[in-house]
């Protein structure tokens, strides 16, 4: 319950800043829509776990709880640290936030059927000798349900209800900024929390930790690179290129150790595999934040009219 609790809070804030409101407002920068959309999506969705799949066999091929923890990452698309993430990069605002509520939606519907192709289905397909506990759709589902349902509706109802009572102006500039530290305390208490539980393995097997390392490492440097080229291929200025190369190399820890704790248990190397992936993003997405800052000052960007002609002449 007190893990619980703490995935919760850590969801809640971030969901509830969300501008819902907006979606679907027509933008004046250039960029289109179905493109920048398009692509973050393909990426995040279809490129990323089959990635994270294929790193996690390479180098975890004989650690099945460790493999599957991982894969496990790889599903949780970005709903939460990616707006900061976002902010301190100088990013899209906007879409990012709209990628969030986006990915939100898909994890409800698709997160289970994901998690049941690529532990259970895609590995009989390939032959691969899968071992220990497979989990079934609905013991996926309901986890999901729980620990992104409840703060998806909750965020939703607290904006909707909040803009409407005492108007933006007191929710964005008073509210939110007394609601926000919840996602730090209640990240810090599951780590914490799951450390205390997970001590002796962490410190007794290090070189565990580094193999789990491996590939998250790989896939978070693969996938924003990926992000970022694709975002210069098609002209995009920086602002919707950074926003795109953070939103396809984040992930949902919160979820993922929710996943790995709900349907594994707290002491299991799925939970452990969870536990360490954002000890890996977190460091890694900072120094990435400072390279794409470098970057957007080192290239040349199109503006908004140079990309509106762009995307033209894409489709």
């Amino acid at each position: 319950l007190p893990i619980a609790a703490g995935l919760l809070l850590m969801m809640y804030p971030v969901l509830a800043k969300v501008r819902y409101e907006d979606l679907g407002r027509a933008r004046h920068d250039g960029v289109s829509d179905r493109r920048f959309f398009g692509v973050s999506l393909f990426l995040s969705w279809i490129v990323g776990p089959a990635l994270m799949f294929a790193l996690a066999w390479t180098f975890l091929s004989d650690q099945p709880a460790y493999r599957t923890g991982v894969i496990i990452v790889g599903l949780a698309r970005c709903i939460a640290m990616v707006l900061v993430w976002n902010e301190i990069a100088r990013g899209d605002r906007d879409r990012a936030a709209v990628l969030v509520v986006f990915n939100a939606i898909f994890q409800l519907a698709a997160y289970s059927l994901l998690g049941y192709f690529y532990l259970t289905v895609l590995p009989g397909w390939l032959g691969l000798q899968t071992q220990g506990f497979q989990p079934g759709i609905w013991e996926i589902a309901r986890t999901v349900l729980i620990f992104l349902g409840i703060p998806l509706t909750a965020g939703y109802l607290t904006r909707r209800i909040g803009l409407r009572r005492r108007g933006r102006d007191w929710y964005e500039q008073h509210f939110i900024p007394r609601i926000a530290p919840i996602t730090l305390y209640g990240l810090l208490f599951t780590i914490v929390l799951l450390f205390a539980i997970q001590g002796d393995r962490i410190t007794s097997r290090p070189l565990d930790v580094a193999l789990i390392a491996v590939p998250l490492l790989a896939y978070f440097a693969v996938m924003w690179v990926a992000g970022f080229a694709a975002g210069r291929l098609m002209r995009f200025p920086y602002p919707q290129t950074a926003s795109m190369a953070f939103t396809v190399a984040s992930n949902d820890f919160e979820l993922a150790i929710a996943v790995a704790v709900g349907v594994f248990g707290v002491t299991s190397g799925e939970a452990l595999a969870g536990v360490v992936g954002p000890l890996i993003e977190v460091p890694v997405l900072v120094s990435l934040v400072y390279l794409a800052l470098w970057l957007s000052h080192k290239l040349r960007w199109p503006t908004p009219s140079e990309a509106a002609t762009a995307g033209d002449l894409g489709t």
